[in-house]
């Protein structure tokens, strides 16, 4: 039979309890109902039935509250700022500026000429998608001619 989670008792069940009714945010609600169950002495395959969490991720919130108390609950995505930019700011507006002319093969701008002129911005390649992405980010649409225009010629 496996060994019950403990729960180290940075808080009393009544307290526990409280913060697991009163929290607004649902990721933290659900940890603080798991972190409360499991101090009642509640078998982890009962905490994964009552939460719908699994067994493993019921472990690893288990151990953040053992080992950081009621700072280790909650969702941590909230603090998590992202990765850094891919370009520069002055990348960006060198980007922006060559967005406003044709593409280097004459044609119009998309997401992989995007992509291919930041990777010889910074020295890697770089996906379609991030080509895209900067596109977006700098509030170019498509840069198709109008229908119009290939009848027209």
């Amino acid at each position: 039979m496996p060994k019950r989670l403990t729960i180290e008792p940075h808080l009393s069940l009544k307290d526990l309890e409280t913060r697991y009714r009163k929290a607004k945010d649902p990721v933290a609600r659900s940890h603080w109902q798991i972190v409360w169950l499991l101090a009642q002495g509640k078998p982890t395959h009962s905490v994964v039935e009552a939460t719908g969490y699994s067994a493993t991720w019921v472990r690893k919130i288990a151990g953040r509250y053992n080992q950081c108390g009621p700072e280790g609950l909650g969702d941590r995505r909230h603090e998590n700022p992202g990765g850094e930019p891919l370009l520069s700011e002055q990348q960006q507006q060198q980007l922006w500026e060559a967005l406003q002319g044709p593409a280097p093969d004459g044609g119009p701008w998309n997401s992989r000429k995007v992509a291919e002129w930041m990777a010889t911005q910074i020295g890697r390649q770089v996906s379609d998608q991030r080509g895209w992405d900067y596109l977006q980010r700098l509030d170019i649409s498509g840069q198709r001619p109008s229908r119009r225009e290939t009848v027209d010629k």
